[in-house]
This record gives C-alpha cells, sequence and structure tokens, in this order.
C-alpha cells in the first residue's frame, strides 16, 4: 500500500520544480489521481509528459500503485485551469 505524499514525493524528486497534487482516489491506497504541473512540460506531447512522470514512479507502478489517472499540465494550461 502506498501514500499519496510518497508518489508526490517521487514525482517532485523526478521532476524538479513540478506542481504535484496527488490523491487516494478509491481510498484503497492502491488506486491514485495526480494532477502534475511543471515548465519542462513546454513544447512536449501529452504522452511524453505522462512517461517522464512514469518513470519518476518506476516499477512500483503496476506493483504497489496500481493505478494512476493522470493529468499533466504546461504553466500556461495549468493558469487557464485555475480560472
Amino acid at each position: 500500500m502506498f501514500e499519496p505524499t510518497e508518489i508526490q514525493r517521487l514525482i517532485e524528486a523526478g521532476i524538479p520544480g513540478a506542481t504535484v497534487i496527488v490523491i487516494d482516489d478509491a481510498g484503497d491506497k492502491e488506486h491514485f489521481a495526480a494532477e502534475v504541473m511543471s515548465a519542462t512540460f513546454d513544447g512536449i506531447s501529452m504522452v511524453r509528459q505522462h512517461q517522464a512522470v512514469y518513470r519518476c514512479l518506476g516499477e512500483r507502478m503496476g506493483r504497489e500503485i496500481h493505478a494512476l489517472a493522470l493529468k499533466t499540465y504546461t504553466p500556461t494550461q495549468w493558469a487557464a485551469r485555475a480560472r
């Protein structure tokens, strides 16, 4: 079982400067939802953005973390989302 704060820590360590919000989506410590904003996402596809996040989590995906509903944003997209 995994804690949302640990997922947040791993993503922030792997993508310095990222803003990361993680929740335990199902209350079971196995299914999570995350929103990640990073300037490093500028100019790269959503697929590559998601791959960058999954690299931070490594082999934990599919083991301790059974599912991660992921949304990634550039700073411009993040600012528009907050309105």
